[in-house]
């Protein structure tokens, strides 16, 4: 499995944005120096999280991206489902059937049982995590992991 570059791309920006709260906010050229991301592809991201109800920009040479809510409140299931959707989605079987209209596999398969299971696992992972907890150093995050892990067991 793998995020796409516009899932970790806007996620590491709403990261940077989210470190600067408070504040007046930053803009797409500050953006794309800290995250070393071109400045046309950080527009196009943040219009996305702007859209999404994640961000707010004012213009003007005060202006910048600031976050419509607390860190705290921003769900990192909410954010990468809007910058690039799930994993795994019912709809996946009716588009990859091969040559024929629906799956041989329909109304036994194995593997997407697989992905439902690991879709699942991955949104109990995402819908319990905010932006707050990914502004944490690297360490804590872990150990925040981990015990979040241990309370599921």
């Amino acid at each position: 499995m793998k995020f796409s570059a516009q899932e970790e791309y806007g996620l590491r920006c709403l990261i940077s944005i989210g470190k600067d709260y408070g504040n007046r906010g930053l803009t797409i050229p500050e953006i794309s120096e800290i995250e070393r991301i071109s400045q046309h592809n950080v527009a196009k991201l943040l219009r996305i999280l702007r859209l999404g109800g994640f961000l707010e920009s004012e213009r003007g040479q005060t202006g910048g991206y600031t976050l419509t809510r607390a860190p705290e409140k921003i769900s990192i299931g909410d954010v990468l489902s809007v910058l690039g959707g799930r994993l795994f989605d019912d709809s996946f079987c009716k588009s990859h059937a091969g040559t024929v209209t629906i799956c041989t596999n329909t109304s036994d398969c194995s593997v997407r049982s697989l992905w439902r299971v690991l879709q699942d696992a991955v949104d109990r992972v995402l819908e319990n995590l905010t932006l707050k907890d990914l502004l944490q150093s690297e360490n804590d995050f872990f150990a925040l992991i981990n015990s979040n892990f241990e309370s599921v067991k």
